[in-house]
């Protein structure tokens, strides 16, 4: 029986990557899945896991590399409405991982949420941001979690209480394949208060961040207290370019994919900055994209 049998009308062989990510670079998904239910997706999961075969999951793709070589296994999107649900009950907010940070951050503070009004203009999913544990200006979305309702490899459906993750800077303990749906406690605001509080803080990561139509990726974690932008811009690196891939002038933790760029020329740009700042400030920059 094949991988993919019964499972035909949600699974693509050997689909482009690039399409679904910021950058627009990389190769092909040997198995791309776009499941509509959650038994669709529990199968799949299932299936490729009893084969042995990579399963990796593609969110907002907003800091993802693809290499040109692709990516075997099955590749899955949680973008079918199934997955993207918001719920909101007095002061808890009930978030699927699909759901843009957009979304989440316009829910919170259209209902008087405090807090994720911090997160306005970053790019990516919940599921994606409670990963990584998505933080601005002191505030990170780990704060706020309650539960989190994850599937695991093996296709194992599992919650997590609060007192069982753990949440740190640019990380968190969800280690699990796919993020199916957190809820989240907050303290209630005036919301008009918060959208203005939202505004101010968007005009000024307008102004640092490249405009959302650009090709471009937050780069590096910063490090010891100092932001990799800061180090960057100490190492003399602030415009560098390699092919057509250039560090960003506003921002230099930014890495711009312009026209003609390649997934080659971006690799080889992360890799000359930590060069160069090992060499020149004696610190080790640890990526924040994902490379696959």
């Amino acid at each position: 029986m094949s991988l993919i049998s019964g499972f035909e009308d949600v699974v693509k062989e050997n689909e482009p990557l690039a399409p679904y990510t910021r950058l627009k670079l990389g190769g092909v998904a040997a198995w791309f899945a776009e499941p509509q239910t959650r038994q669709q997706l529990i199968g799949l999961v299932k299936n490729f896991s009893e084969n042995e075969l990579p399963i990796r999951l593609i969110g907002a793709g907003s800091n993802t590399l693809i290499r040109n070589q692709g990516v075997g296994g099955l590749v899955i999107s949680l973008a079918s409405p199934v997955f993207c649900n918001v719920e909101v009950n007095d002061d808890t907010m009930i978030a699927d991982g699909g759901v843009k940070l957009v979304d989440f951050v316009a829910t919170a503070v259209k209902q008087g949420l405090n807090g994720p009004q911090h997160l306005v203009g970053i790019p990516g999913t919940v599921g994606g941001a409670l990963h990584s544990n998505t933080s601005a200006v002191g505030f990170d979305i780990g704060t706020w979690v309650k539960s989190v309702d994850v599937l695991t490899r093996s296709g194992e459906l599992i919650t997590y209480q609060k007192d069982e993750l753990s949440f740190s800077y640019r990380q968190s303990s969800l280690k699990d394949l796919i993020i199916l749906s957190a809820t989240f406690q907050f303290d209630r605001e005036d919301s008009e208060a918060l959208t203005k509080q939202m505004q101010k803080l968007w005009i000024v990561r307008r102004a640092t961040q490249p405009a959302a139509e650009t090709r471009s990726a937050y780069v590096f974690k910063d490090h010891g207290g100092e932001t990799a932008s800061d180090l960057i811009e100490q190492a003399g690196l602030k415009g560098t370019r390699v092919g057509n891939v250039e560090i960003c002038d506003s921002d230099p933790n930014y890495f711009i994919a312009n026209e003609g760029a390649t997934a080659e020329d971006f690799q080889k740009l992360i890799d000359l900055v930590k060069t160069q700042v090992q060499d020149q400030l004696d610190v080790g920059l640890e990526t924040s994209i994902g490379i696959w």
